[in-house]
This record gives structure tokens, C-alpha cells and sequence, in this order.
């Protein structure tokens, strides 16, 4: 389960920023694509077994997930694909030669106590 990792990950890097600027943080905001590899729930999970061994608590953790996109080398249009299955443009059909999202896994914030 690599989500545990990467959970370990983010926190380990919240902490450090939290110690650099001697704050509390609250929230952690986190953005995932469907073709990052990385399961939500799995992802969650980790993060609240790894939490518990860290400083940062009950520390909120924020996911937002995207949706995979592509640049339609036929028709130009960028556009979302028609599935996972069926990465063709919504357009015009054409197969998906180009994808320009999805592949998101980024520390987008990190909320701090005011």
C-alpha cells in the first residue's frame, strides 16, 4: 500500500513547514487524478494511521479530485475524455493522444491557525 507512504510523505512535510514558520497547521489540501495511481479511501486511511504517530493531531485533511483531460489532436479541442475506459475525445471521438490532466498528485495548501 504505497498510500501509506505517501501519507508519511505529507505529513513529514506539513511538519517541517509548521517548525520552519513556527505555526499550527489545521488542514492539509491535497489534489489526486483518477490516473495517479493513488485510491482515495486508501489514501485517507493512511493518512489518519500516520497521523497518529506525528504532531500534527487531528489535523483536517482536504481531497479534491480531478477529472482526466486531453488535447484532441484532431479536432484541437481541450476536453474532458469520454471514460477511463474510453479515453477518446468527447468531441469528436478521436482517441486520446495527448492527456493533460488526471495525473495530479499534489500538496495544494496548507492551512494554518490564525
Amino acid at each position: 500500500m504505497h498510500e501509506l507512504s505517501i501519507a508519511m510523505n505529507l505529513i513529514e512535510v506539513a511538519c517541517e513547514e509548521a517548525e520552519r514558520r513556527d505555526v499550527r497547521i489545521v488542514a492539509l489540501h491535497v489534489t489526486i487524478g483518477p490516473l495517479s495511481g493513488v485510491v482515495r479511501d486508501a489514501l485517507i486511511s493512511a493518512f489518519e494511521i500516520a497521523c497518529e504517530s506525528s504532531p500534527l493531531g487531528d489535523i483536517r485533511f482536504e481531497i479534491v479530485e480531478t477529472q482526466v483531460t486531453m488535447q484532441c489532436s484532431v479536432c484541437e479541442a481541450e476536453t474532458l475524455v469520454v471514460s477511463l475506459q474510453e479515453l477518446r475525445c468527447r468531441q469528436c471521438g478521436e482517441p486520446a493522444r495527448q492527456i493533460t490532466g488526471g495525473r495530479e498528485l499534489e500538496l495544494t495548501a496548507l492551512e494554518i491557525e490564525a
